[in-house]
């Protein structure tokens, strides 16, 4: 095959341009991208009852927008950056006159629907590499990966950032595809934040293989450039430039380390694709590709990593990875411990799926049924405070205060993480809410009421302050994993003589 295959110099470096598959047989070009489908589609499917509360923020402000009121989180607040792909809201307003549920069911089919173009794109790079037809196996890594077929369905912007990381990737490096390919990677950075580092690399890589200072800079400048804009724009009309869930969600660096580790050894690819030795052998793209996802996974870490389960921040350099997975299987001398590190990969994707699978799959439904549950006892509400703010904004049109911070700015300067900010009885009743959602410690109310776990609202509950001025009025389902307790503000000329929540 290799005598077959047109190669291109630009200067000392020898480029293997993944053969347009326009150049190949129809019938054999089909090939790779059914694979990539036929990978991707068991997991899809497996893991459609999968979500996550936070992906029902973006669908709050997207219906504001749909209704008129702009972007904002709550109808009567200001516009808060509470959204960290910016422009994602304004993707999903088109399907939000229904609600915040609505614009979910539209988030989850457009993140799965480009998830599978994107691995068919996959496919059909696979196909292109030459050696072995061991190179088909690393669409292994598809089959078995929770986070993939979890995430394409989530309803976050997961499922577009991987399929645009995994088209950069993809497409083959020539000089007539540079541009799209750097304008790809841009298009992911300005998503999420974190993909800086591979867009800039990969746009490095895109810029080799044109010829002239201005091509190689524009190159350059698609890679980087929407990444700048995004944080311009958010400079220019919040004041600052990094999302609000950076300040919402202080840092950890032991976190962000034990998170990546996690996602290397139970993830799959970056397992497979780790191989020192062999590394420096691949052409010239895979080289890139490879150091552009190990890079991202060092700017995980130092970002802290993620509380969102199956390795959310990871997904989408997990396809790129596979790529440089296919070249090491591919390559005649070294199979052997390429096969070997496939195995291993393939093991741990399964232990995952194992381990998470079966809860993850069932998220959506016990969340759609807290939400029809919780829904009548919100009714009527003018403010509602809580941790969990997507479910609760997907229950009740009221104000919402975000005792986390992730939408509201003056939480989110406040000491501690996302379940542990320093809130004051007094700060929380100078805000006025007349309903607090808190998340219940243990699966059933002690006999003096329900108890708390979670930093913010154990400390809150156990406020002077606050246990004067409200009492538990209803407690969540039994047959859901997590349950909610719902506490109202007791009437002023009648104080309720309720036992208080214990801490």
């Amino acid at each position: 095959m290799s005598g077959q295959t047109s190669r291109e110099k630009v200067g000392a470096i020898e480029l293997d341009p993944m053969d347009d598959l326009a150049a190949r047989p129809p019938r054999f070009a089909l090939v790779g991208p059914l694979l990539g489908i036929l990978a991707a589609g068991p997991a899809v499917v497996y893991f459609w009852g999968f979500s996550v509360d936070d992906a029902l923020i973006p669908a709050r402000y997207a219906t504001h927008v749909a209704q008129g009121l702009g972007y904002r989180f709550n109808p009567h607040g200001p516009s808060t950056d509470g959204v960290t792909p910016l422009g994602w809201a304004y993707v999903l307003a088109p399907f939000a006159a229904q609600g915040p549920l609505a614009a979910l069911a539209a988030a989850r089919v457009l993140g799965t629907i480009a998830w599978l173009a994107a691995a068919a794109a996959l496919g059909a790079a696979v196909a292109s590499v030459e050696g072995t037809k061991w190179r088909y196996a690393s669409l292994a890594l598809v089959l078995f990966s929770a986070p993939l077929g979890a995430w394409a369905s989530g309803g976050l912007e997961t499922g577009v950032v991987v399929a645009l990381s995994t088209a950069a990737a993809a497409l083959a490096p020539r000089a007539s595809h540079c541009a799209t390919g750097a304008a790809l990677a841009g298009a992911c950075a300005w998503l999420r934040p974190e993909m800086v580092a591979y867009a800039a690399i990969l746009g490095a890589g895109r810029a080799v293989t044109v010829r002239g200072s201005r091509r190689r800079t524009m190159t350059l400048l698609l890679a980087v450039g929407p990444w700048c804009l995004a944080a311009l724009t958010r400079w220019l009309i919040w004041g600052r430039p990094a999302p609000l869930a950076v300040f919402s969600k202080p840092s950890d660096l032991q976190h962000g380390a034990i998170y990546v580790l996690g996602a290397v050894v139970l993830s799959g690819a970056p397992l497979a694709a780790l191989a020192p030795l062999a590394f420096g052998k691949l052409p010239f793209w895979p080289r890139v590709v490879g150091a552009a996802s190990l890079c991202h996974l060092v700017v995980v870490t130092i970002a802290g990593g993620d509380w969102m389960p199956l390795a959310r921040l990871v997904c989408p350099v997990l396809p790129p990875l596979s790529l440089v997975a296919s070249h090491l299987l591919g390559a005649p001398a070294g199979t052997f411990l390429a096969k070997m590190r496939l195995a291993l990969a393939c093991c741990g994707e399964l232990i995952l799926f194992a381990l998470r699978g079966p809860a993850a799959a069932r998220v959506l439904a016990d969340r759609l049924s807290l939400i029809e549950a919780a829904r009548p006892m919100l009714e009527g509400a003018t403010r509602v405070a809580t941790i969990d703010v997507g479910w609760v904004g997907a229950a009740t049109e009221s104000d919402i205060l975000d005792l986390a911070g992730a939408t509201d700015p003056e939480v989110a300067a406040l000491p501690g993480g996302h379940t542990s900010k320093a809130i004051s009885g007094a700060f929380l009743t100078g805000r006025q809410p007349d309903k607090l959602v808190f998340e219940i410690a243990t699966s059933e109310p002690a006999a003096s009421g329900p108890t708390f776990e979670r930093w913010t609202e154990a400390r809150l509950a156990a406020d002077p302050l606050v246990r004067r001025m409200y009492r538990v009025v209803w407690t969540g389902p039994a047959n859901t994993p997590v349950r909610y307790a719902i506490l109202s503000a007791a009437p002023a000329s009648s104080p309720t003589s309720d036992p208080p929540p214990s801490d």
